[in-house]
């Protein structure tokens, strides 16, 4: 079958053949139609994220969508190593298969898939929010941030505060629906001081996209601000600015800062696929926009290094 393969840890996926997934007797075949790019998947493909399995070569892709033997359409997640879902079949378990809404099209369904869902488990599996609570999405203007804000609307925030360094594109997320913008900009006492008076005015939960300087300075703020003993769920989701941050140990003395990740390995596989099922219930009925382009799988090796955090690359096939 074609699949997008990758030979080597740091090489982009090439087009070629890949031998057929062996199928076990609770698995199910799919005839894959749609499987998207996130940083999940370029990741593993650089061999750089914690769950890589370090096996090569492997077929690129975490998740996509396609039809089961009787037709009907399915998403499905984490096929078995070396198998992923950039190919023209994949083989996944029955548990990990959820039946699309009629009004979800295959594109969309695969580009909202991974990003929601990091966005919806982060709230409803580990910041626990609850309707009337306030949001703060740190890195807001990529499309994870941008589902991020979103989702918090629909789920019943009173006040979703958007955070991002480009102060142009935060005009846009204003129109998905937050409340207030700050950009990330260079004079760091302004940035603290301006995050200082949210948090004294209350921010329940933080979902931070990006990790690294701005989420130091976030922490550092919501210590300063000092709520006597309400607490500041901070959820860890992605790290587009750095891996590492300096945190002193005054800041998760000072205030009542809960400090948790969200990913792979912090929820359970079931339960990230009832997010996931959740989601695709709730992105008619909640509007949810996302910008993504699809590009025939057998453009992969020049579509992969043209990605960008703002619109998602879906790769379509055609399935015999």
């Amino acid at each position: 079958m074609k699949a997008a393969i990758v030979q080597s840890a740091g090489q982009a996926p090439v087009y070629g053949d890949f031998p057929e997934p062996p199928a076990g007797p609770d698995d199910v075949r799919i005839a894959v139609t749609a499987a998207a790019m996130s940083h999940l998947v370029k990741g593993r493909a650089s061999g750089t994220h914690y769950s890589s399995s370090g096996q090569f070569p492997f077929v690129a892709g975490i998740d996509g969508v396609g039809r089961r033997a009787d037709g009907s359409r399915a998403y499905f997640v984490l096929p078995r190593p070396p198998f992923g879902s950039m190919a023209q079949r994949v083989v996944v378990p029955e548990a990990q298969c959820i039946a699309l809404p009629d009004g979800l099209d295959d594109v969309t369904a695969a580009a909202i898939a991974n990003p929601g869902m990091s966005a919806w488990a982060a709230y409803t599996e580990r910041a626990g929010l609850k309707a009337g609570e306030t949001v703060l999405v740190n890195g807001a203007t990529g499309t994870a941030g941008r589902l991020a804000v979103q989702i918090a609307r629909h789920l019943g925030a009173k006040t979703v505060i958007a955070t991002a360094r480009d102060a142009a594109a935060l005009e846009a997320v204003a129109a998905l629906g937050a409340d207030v913008t700050i950009p990330l900009g260079a004079d760091e006492a302004a940035l603290e001081a301006r995050l200082k008076a949210q948090f004294a005015e209350g921010v329940d939960v933080v979902i931070d996209y990006l990790w690294g300087r701005s989420a130091q300075t976030l922490l550092l703020a919501g210590a300063k601000a000092g709520r006597d003993g309400v607490p500041i769920r901070f959820v860890q989701v992605g790290a587009a600015s750095g891996g590492d941050i300096t945190l002193p140990g005054a800041v998760l003395r000072a205030a009542a800062i809960s400090l948790m990740g969200s990913g792979i390995g912090s929820v359970p596989r079931a339960r990230f696929v009832r997010c996931i099922d959740a989601l695709f219930q709730a992105a008619g009925p909640g509007g949810f926009a996302i910008a993504c382009k699809a590009v025939p799988l057998s453009q992969v090796e020049r579509a992969w290094p043209e990605d960008d955090s703002r619109t998602r690359t879906v790769f379509t096939m055609d399935a015999p």
